[in-house]
């Protein structure tokens, strides 16, 4: 899961950044608003963690561009305005939750993901699939009751697979879910990766479109 941080405080940016990375998720930090607006406008991102208080452009404005521009990255405000009037206007402006510092990145995480399953229309914090169970808090994946042990890539990448079961990914989009900027990309990552979890999982659990990319087919 790749997640765009706009912080300018380098401490909090450089600690969420670490801790959500230690996690599996694939993490980019930027310091402005105005850098933000041109990345969000190029680059797709799964979630953006957005201060409101930044320099050359507030978050309340890259906010309201992003929503005006279509672009509905589920966003979640993370800032130390606490006064109810900056909450509701940054709710009210498109924000889909928001934290107040100093935060637990515990709760930052859970705040994440409640986000993201609201967006996905899903209540339970699992994701079912035939005799495969996931539970991204846990990072824990069972097969048919059995726990199967993953490395944190093959984790999102999978997770990215079985949140559009029957949607081909390409290589380059599961690249984007897999690593941040900075971060050293093998030629064949993916291609080892998906190997990996065919080998634990079964080598019909994950199709290759030729050309297009890989899916986890529907069960009907």
């Amino acid at each position: 899961m790749r997640v765009l941080v706009v912080e300018d405080d380098p401490m909090i940016g450089r600690s969420v950044q670490q801790g959500l990375r230690q996690d599996g998720y694939a993490v980019d930090w930027l310091r402005d608003g105005q850098a933000a607006e041109s990345t969000l406008a190029t680059t797709p991102y799964d979630i953006l963690l957005l201060d409101l208080g930044l320099p050359g452009k507030s978050g309340f404005d890259v906010l309201a561009g992003l929503r005006r521009s279509g672009n509905s990255v589920p966003v979640l405000v993370i800032t130390a305005r606490d006064a109810v009037a900056d909450r509701v206007r940054g709710l009210d402006g498109g924000a889909d939750d928001y934290i107040v510092k100093p935060f637990d990145l515990d709760e930052l995480a859970a705040r994440m993901r409640a986000v993201l399953r609201r967006r996905a229309g899903r209540a339970e914090p699992t994701i079912e699939h035939g005799d495969l169970r996931m539970n991204p808090l846990r990072h824990e994946l069972t097969r048919n009751g059995q726990p199967v042990a993953l490395s944190a890539r093959e984790f999102a990448l999978l997770q990215a697979l079985l949140e559009q079961p029957g949607v081909p990914l390409s290589r380059a989009r599961l690249e984007e879910r897999l690593y941040g900027w900075g971060e050293e990309v093998e030629s064949n990552a993916v291609e080892v990766h998906i190997h990996a979890l065919r080998r634990k999982l079964g080598a019909e659990r994950i199709k290759n479109i030729r050309g297009v990319g890989y899916l986890v087919p529907r069960i009907r």
